[in-house]
């Protein structure tokens, strides 16, 4: 009985070493400021084409505080404006102090406001609480491109 035991024990050990590794949730990181950069490479790092994310700066000596990033967009297929869009949804309802995010993709640059985008979706970003809220909010602006391209002109 005693094998048997220290047996299950064992395995029990084994199985939740190998499950250890767990997403971290992007809200865990609301309340942010632009000038915590460990937080913002952990926002940045589960975002939307991070994977193809080669460097960023953050813009904190004087207001307005912003962040650029920029990308090697040459093996990827998704959209730049949807995946824009996307990305600085989720920045500016993380990340309190920022008001504005440069992408750029390839030498092609998308620059978003805080005040252009909320009054894009009517919303207070710094009001979203989760992330299925806010994926559910972005989805539904992002199926008309016709009002994708108004946010860009």
């Amino acid at each position: 009985m005693l094998k048997f035991m220290t047996f299950l024990f064992v395995v029990t050990l084994i199985v939740s070493g190998c499950n250890t590794k767990k997403e971290e949730d992007l809200f865990n990181f609301k309340g942010s400021h632009v000038g915590d950069n460990s937080a913002v490479i952990n926002i940045v790092s589960q975002l939307k084409g991070a994977t193809y994310s080669k460097d960023f700066e953050l813009k904190t000596t004087e207001e307005p505080y912003g962040i650029i990033l920029n990308y090697d967009w040459s093996d990827s297929e998704m959209n730049y404006k949807k995946t824009s869009i996307y990305n600085a949804t989720f920045l500016f309802a993380l990340i309190e102090n920022l008001d504005w995010v440069t992408f750029n993709f390839d030498n092609q640059p998308y620059k978003i406001t805080r005040e252009s985008l909320q009054n894009w979706y009517g919303e207070n970003l710094n009001e979203l609480e989760n992330e299925s809220k806010t994926e559910k909010l972005i989805q539904r602006h992002l199926e008309d491109d016709s009002k994708i391209n108004q946010l860009f002109n």
